[in-house]
Parts: structure tokens; sequence; C-alpha cells
């Protein structure tokens, strides 16, 4: 049988990013594929499956992403503090 954790630990790979930029990549895709999911839902509502169906979703998750990039880099410490504070120690 197979042991994954010795598997894991020969496959060192390297992490691109400091520990500092956590907070930032974290927000970046959060932001991604929210935007990219609820854009393409809302698109669908509200315009069906048209033939350009593709180029309206694509604008619509470009002005989404957006907006919702600094909104989670802002809200994210909040909802973490949030979350926190109703968790049991």
């Amino acid at each position: 049988m197979i042991n994954q954790t010795n598997i894991l630990k020969r496959k060192s790979i390297k992490s691109m990013f400091h520990a500092k930029f956590q907070p930032i990549l974290f927000a970046f895709f959060m932001a991604f594929f929210m935007s990219f999911l609820m854009s393409a839902i809302i698109s669908y509502f509200n315009v069906g499956l048209p033939e350009d169906f593709l180029v309206i979703w694509m604008k619509a998750w470009f002005m989404a992403f957006i907006v919702a990039f600094p909104i989670v880099i802002f809200v994210a410490p909040m909802v973490r503090k949030l979350v926190g504070s109703l968790i049991k120690e």
C-alpha cells in the first residue's frame, strides 16, 4: 500500500510567494472565482443563453472582478475577526 505522506514529502514543491502576500493572494483568488461564477449565473438569469453569451459574461465578469477584489481586501479581515469571535475556545 502506498503511503501518501511519504509521497508528499518526496515531492517538495517550492512556494512561489512569501507568507506576507497571503492576504492579497487570498483576496485575489476569492474575488476571481466568486466574480467568475456569480457573473455567469447572473448573466444567464438576465439574458438567457444568446449567441453572444460568452462576450456578455466576460464583460460582466471583468467589471465584477474589478469591484470584488478591493471589497474582499477590505472585508476579509472583518469577516475573520467576526468568525473568530463566534468560535468557542
